[in-house]
């Protein structure tokens, strides 16, 4: 009887060696498979919109703001002998010319405005954009600030601008002023002592440096002070039209347009490296790997930019784009080198 059930158990643990063998063997956990380093998941493909480059901005109404002229070509800057004034020009003001090859082009302050200061020294080397004079609007403008997300999406020109006081008046055109780049300290040189001979003075005087018979545009006789400007950062300055009732400090909204397009090859955002002007992005081939291409870079509208060069419009674009190449350790400032 012992020997039966002896028997019966060794053929039970026998069974369970053999079951527990054939499972450890046939249910083995395996690592999932992982894609070669370097391969695309994520892809898409151009596509064709209609497309407008719109902003909006928050901004206040403020009283006399300040608004920078930029240069119109390359070349050399030469002031005009412009004292400041409190009288606000009544026709456009000439305050320098930019010399290009012997030819001035001038640099003007719109009227209804005062000359508040140069921003670069006389005869400097400028480039066409560069900030060179500081203005005074004369009386209400809104004032929005642009921080450096925004500022290459509005660096063109603003086509159209329409704002909405809160909480009042609007939606209305505001005309934009000036550039929206920041503006160094506006300086005003002391006027050029007086010559003992009127005749040698009026002989000798310099193209660039003329005074007019309109006490508004010379300044000295308008009561001017010779503070200059403050600098400012980047900012959008507009006024809207005479019977808007503004309020100093208000709160306003502006909508801006600075560029449309029809039927655009665009892509997202993300799938390019770069914003305005020459870009990158990584075209996927049917081995799934990356070759990374020139384009040329259109407008954008934050969510997808347009493709104006560089594509043909059938590709597979991988997403996210091509990054920046990492920059080398300074060890000279403490970079993260390895130790001498």
């Amino acid at each position: 009887m012992f020997r039966r059930r002896l028997a019966g158990a060794g053929v039970v643990v026998t069974a369970g060696a053999l079951l527990c063998g054939c499972t450890s063997s046939a249910e083995k956990p395996e690592t999932p498979g992982l894609e070669p380093r370097g391969t695309v998941l994520t892809t898409v493909k151009p596509a064709r919109q209609d497309l407008t480059n719109q902003i909006s901005l928050s901004g206040k109404v403020t009283i006399d703001p300040v608004f920078g002229i930029v240069a119109p070509v390359d070349g050399e800057i030469r002031y005009v002998n412009r004292q400041p004034s409190k009288t606000p020009a009544t026709r456009p003001i000439w305050v320098a010319s930019v010399w290009d090859d012997g030819v001035p082009r001038r640099v003007e302050i719109p009227k209804d405005s005062t000359f508040a200061g140069r921003l670069m020294e006389d005869r400097a080397d400028v480039t066409a954009g560069m900030p060179v004079v500081s203005a005074k609007h004369a009386g209400y403008g809104i004032v929005a600030e642009i921080d450096s997300a925004q500022a290459y999406r509005i660096s063109g020109a603003v086509k159209n601008v329409r704002a909405q006081i809160k909480n009042g008046p609007g939606p209305f055109p505001c005309e934009a002023l000036g550039t929206i780049a920041a503006l160094p300290s506006g300086t005003i040189p002391e006027p050029p002592p007086p010559s003992p001979d009127p005749q040698q003075s009026g002989a000798a005087q310099d193209v660039n440096k003329g005074t007019t018979g309109d006490p508004a545009l010379n300044g000295s006789e308008g009561g001017g002070d010779t503070a200059g400007s403050e600098a400012t950062g980047m900012r959008l300055v507009c006024t809207p039209p005479d019977d808007v009732k503004l309020i100093n400090g208000a709160s306003v909204t502006l909508d801006v347009i600075t560029a449309k397009a029809a039927h655009v090859l665009v892509l997202p955002v993300e799938a390019v490296a770069g914003i305005q002007g020459k870009g990158k992005v990584d075209v996927v081939g049917e081995d799934r790997t990356r070759k990374t291409v020139d384009v040329t870079l259109g407008i954008t509208d934050g969510k997808v930019v347009e493709i104006r060069k560089g594509l043909r419009g059938d590709e597979t674009i991988a997403i996210p784009g091509p990054d920046l190449p990492t920059a080398a350790p300074n060890t000279d400032q403490g970079g993260s080198g390895a130790p001498g």
